[in-house]
């Protein structure tokens, strides 16, 4: 009996060559067409905990009878310890699905995912109205089905289920759309992912009305077809639970004239690629990770007191954005802009970090900038790519080499740092020497033979009086 509601539960009885293939080690388990003929290797499958079905065409099977179970095989299904099915390169008719999902309420499998799929057709999913179901994580990559546009009513039907589904991702399959009435069914949903699809500035604002998926927190729309960033934050603003944002490779245009409040809740923000050139504020103000590498940016000048790490990698920065806006700083990343030089005030406030990653600027290894460089690789948060790819781009003579291998001290490249304390301790003795002059004047006052020269000492004395302005 279970090795036929596996079989089932896969949705692989292709008439093929195939058989699973039982890894102990991973506890996990690939069946590769399976057909009634060699079904019975899916025993093997009963101990794994990820149980994967590649390969098949499923159209054939509409009509296969699916009735209610008895309680010894409920019984049974509740003891599987698979957590995840995954289904591959298959063609799955909708009607069918829906029976068979009925069964998942009585497992306890939390994953599904499909894969390279097409989903022929639509079906009621009336079957499973109120029916709850143990998954948690739904994904869908590189799939194909009807349109989601008028299918609020499938969608309510599987309001029970839904309703409790807490991460679902869609990437890579065309979607251009998604309907309100879709998104308030996902009541307690904390991630979404909608990467590689085709959603325009359009669709979002309908996506994300009033009511649609209140407890989001994880909102991933990278690589779709997205244009405005001030049309994308105002179709956002109503997820006032989103935490971690990524619009990365879209191509954004950021108009200057218009303004918009980013969700106070956001803590990670990741603008990377999206051929920004200006970084417009306001910016929420707890924001900890911002991700603007990859860009068009030559300077960003932002004061966000909660940010612990700023990511600007591959832009068009001519120097290091002012680290004392940035208090609570733990991590910057400056890879492959332009920056020349490291101003010494600065290096002081970068030794606080704990990670700073500058490789691929074209430095100017003059002695100040070798010796701040340096500084900076002594405290240790020059970590990855120090020192072999940071490397001097002038002077001419020093073209090439590693800025580790650059000769620089401290008497050189900061000598005000040296020569400051030399001058006061000067000052010092020629103040204490111009006193001690005085003294020695108000004695031979006092004293008139005293006050006679004898020789060359007392024109010596003259001499050196007479020299005292020289610390002046």
């Amino acid at each position: 009996m279970r090795v036929a509601v596996l079989l089932l539960l896969g949705l692989a009885l292709l008439e093929a060559e195939g058989r699973c293939f039982f890894n102990r080690t991973e506890e996990y388990c690939l069946c590769y067409r399976l057909s009634q003929d060699n079904a019975g290797s899916i025993i093997q499958c009963l101990a794994a905990s990820v149980v994967e079905f590649q390969g098949g065409e499923l159209e054939k099977y509409v009509d296969f009878p699916v009735r209610d179970l008895d309680p010894s095989t409920i019984d049974m299904l509740g003891t599987l310890e698979i957590k995840k099915i995954i289904f591959g390169d298959l063609l799955v008719p909708e009607v069918l699905l829906a029976r068979v999902l009925r069964f998942f309420s009585y497992t306890r499998v939390q994953e599904m995912a499909f894969e390279s799929c097409s989903f022929l057709g639509r079906s009621s999913w009336r079957e499973m109205a109120g029916q709850n179901l143990p998954i948690l994580s739904l994904h869908f990559h590189n799939v194909t089905s009807a349109p989601l546009t008028g299918r609020e009513q499938d969608f309510s039907e599987l309001g029970s289920w839904l309703g409790t589904l807490q991460e679902l991702s869609v990437t890579s399959s065309h979607v251009t759309s998604l309907p309100c009435g879709i998104g308030r069914v996902f009541r307690a949903l904390r991630s979404l992912d909608m990467a590689q699809n085709s959603l325009g500035d359009g669709s979002l604002m309908p996506a994300f009305c009033k009511g649609a998926f209140p407890q989001l927190q994880v909102l991933s729309l990278q690589e779709n077809n997205l244009t405005s960033y001030h049309g994308v934050c105002r179709s956002v603003q109503l997820l006032h639970e989103l935490q971690h944002l990524d619009l990365s490779q879209n191509k954004l245009v950021a108009s200057p004239s218009s303004s918009c409040q980013w969700p106070a809740s956001l803590r990670i923000f990741n603008l990377s690629n999206t051929g920004l050139d200006e970084l417009l504020t306001p910016l929420p103000p707890g924001l900890e990770v911002l991700d603007l590498s990859s860009n068009r940016l030559r300077a960003v000048d932002i004061s966000l007191r909660s940010l612990k790490a700023l990511l600007l990698s591959r832009n068009l920065l001519l120097a290091a954005p002012p680290i004392r806006n940035y208090p609570a700083l733990r991590s910057l990343h400056l890879d492959d802009n332009l920056i020349a030089e490291w101003p010494w005030d600065e290096v002081k406030l970068l030794g606080n970090l704990e990670e700073v990653s500058a490789a691929g600027n074209p430095y100017n290894c003059t002695c100040a900038g070798a010796g701040a460089l340096q500084a900076l690789a002594a405290t240790g948060c020059l970590k990855q790519g120090w020192p072999q790819h940071y490397a001097c781009h002038s002077p001419p003579h020093y073209q090439g080499m590693l800025v580790r291998d650059v000769p620089a001290s401290v008497l050189q490249c900061n000598r005000a740092a040296v020569l400051a304390p030399v001058c006061t301790a000067l000052g010092l003795l020629c103040v204490a020497g111009a006193g001690w002059l005085v003294m020695a004047r108000r004695r031979r006052v006092a004293s008139p033979k005293a006050a006679q020269p004898q020789g060359l000492h007392g024109q010596e004395l003259g001499e050196k009086a007479g020299r005292s302005p020289m610390c002046s």
